[in-house]
């Protein structure tokens, strides 16, 4: 069934497809005002000095969670490393800081990475990298080349799992699979990665001939057209705003202090 207001036999854009299913409110903005929120908020998150500026900067993070998560196992999945990240980080500061009250400055420091990389964690899960080039393109006005380089790119990223699933399939019925000991797969795993290279380095050199076919090494490559708009709606100006209030919270608690 084709979605609202999208042609029969034309399958839908990555906005039509976020904007018709369910899901918070931060599906209908496009790429720019999400990739410009995560980093505001990044920037907001080094005006914290003290633990509860941390607190209430996490706090205020957390209750804006429902307008841009759609359930709490994505959300979970996404933020465990963080976590992780952020135990490590003050655990690291108790044994190695100089500082008076070290439990402070381990909350203070894991804290302070929570509320740096919360946001851009959970807006970037809703970029689309080829509507991301489009709006890079048109809107900025970011060289054809470098566009769609980095679409290409981060297109191959998706593709890595499956391309080690195949290898490690390919080596199995060789019989170059794993042992049964830990250093045996060691070994394998690190064979396997470098097939996974290999694999790496040929496809982008198809990629790359396959781009100059296309004239993106032309000096025309710089007035080249686009096939999908890239418009700024209204509800990109609200998520900016909000995202502004959210990513000023730090330092107006420092202020206020």
């Amino acid at each position: 069934m084709a979605l609202p207001g999208v042609d029969d036999g034309v399958p839908p854009t990555a906005a039509e497809r976020r904007s018709a299913g369910p899901g918070p409110l931060v599906r209908h903005c496009g790429p720019l005002p999400l990739l410009l929120v995560g980093l505001l908020c990044a920037v907001g998150a080094f005006a914290v000095r003290e633990w509860w500026q941390a607190a209430g900067a996490l706090a205020v993070q957390l209750l804006c969670l429902p307008l841009v998560v759609t359930g709490v196992r994505p959300l979970l999945r996404r933020v465990l490393p963080t976590v992780l990240a952020a135990l490590s980080v003050g655990w690291s500061t108790v044994l190695a800081g100089d500082a008076d009250d070290p439990l402070t400055a381990a909350l203070t420091a894991g804290l302070r990475l929570v509320v740096l990389v919360l946001p851009g964690l959970v807006l970037l899960s809703w970029v689309d990298p080829a509507e991301a080039g489009d709006h890079l393109a048109q809107r900025l006005r970011v060289p054809a080349r470098v566009v769609v380089s980095a679409v290409v790119a981060l297109g191959r990223l998706d593709a890595l799992a499956d391309s080690w699933d195949q290898i490690a399939a390919a080596r199995r019925v060789r019989g170059l699979g794993p042992g049964r000991g830990p250093v045996s797969r060691v070994r394998w795993a690190g064979s396997t990665a470098f097939g996974l290279l290999v694999d790496a380095v040929r496809r982008a050199g198809r990629v790359s001939v396959a781009m100059d076919a296309r004239g993106f090494a032309a000096e025309s490559a710089g007035r080249r057209s686009w096939a999908l708009p890239a418009p700024w709606r209204r509800a990109d100006t609200v998520l900016v705003v909000a995202g502004t209030v959210v990513a000023a919270v730090p330092a107006l608690l420092r202020a206020a202090s």
